[in-house]
């Protein structure tokens, strides 16, 4: 059997953090995976601007509900149930990402948890270090064979440890980092490179 692991932000929807900082006019919030790989490090980074800012989760969760799938994304999920059992592996926060996972038809989604007091964002909790590819590892050890599609930094891992790992629209310095991955620029390039790498005729 054959799974589907896929990043969520900037594979399916759009940067969460990003329109927040559109939202808001706080430019440092913009950085994500793909500036700044140390995502602790970026966290920290995030966790100060809020505080400084008095930026509070229903804050966020205003952005968010009015954010909806990259346009293609709910057709690609369409298609990808046909042929794969699919989880969405994200290093965003279940606080964050349901009102997302509706719009997307409520795929499996394992992510992580914020820590909230009072409304405030005072902390978040990883649901395992290094979550991607140990997800990955697990479905292995499940006899599945896993097919992952990502964007950033924090998606190579996850690229590394399944049989075929496929870029969607990353940054060149991505590319260049990582060149032994193919890179998707439209959910139908991403179609092809899933059925290349998939062991079936699709």
């Amino acid at each position: 059997m054959e799974l589907a692991c896929l990043d969520l932000e900037g594979v399916l929807v759009p940067e969460v953090w990003i329109n927040v900082a559109e939202r808001t006019g706080i430019e440092a919030l913009r950085l994500t995976t793909r500036d700044i790989p140390d995502y602790d490090r970026l966290m920290r980074h995030r966790l100060a601007l809020l505080d400084q800012h008095h930026l509070k989760l229903t804050d966020i969760q205003r952005v968010i509900a009015e954010m909806g799938p990259l346009e293609g994304a709910n057709e690609f999920l369409d298609w990808l149930r046909e042929h794969f059992q699919l989880v969405i592996l994200s290093d965003t926060f279940y606080e964050f990402a349901m009102p997302l996972m509706r719009q997307l038809g409520w795929p499996t989604l394992f992510c992580h948890r914020l820590e909230v007091v009072g409304n405030r964002i005072i902390n978040y909790a990883l649901r395992q270090a290094d979550s991607k590819r140990q997800a990955v590892r697990a479905f292995h050890g499940l006899n599945f064979r896993v097919i992952a599609a990502g964007d950033s930094y924090n998606d190579t891992a996850m690229l590394a440890e399944a049989e075929a790992g496929i870029l969607f629209r990353p940054p060149q310095n991505v590319i260049d980092e990582f060149p032994q991955f193919p890179v998707a620029r439209t959910f139908e390039e991403m179609r092809t490179e899933f059925r290349k790498a998939s062991i079936r005729s699709l």
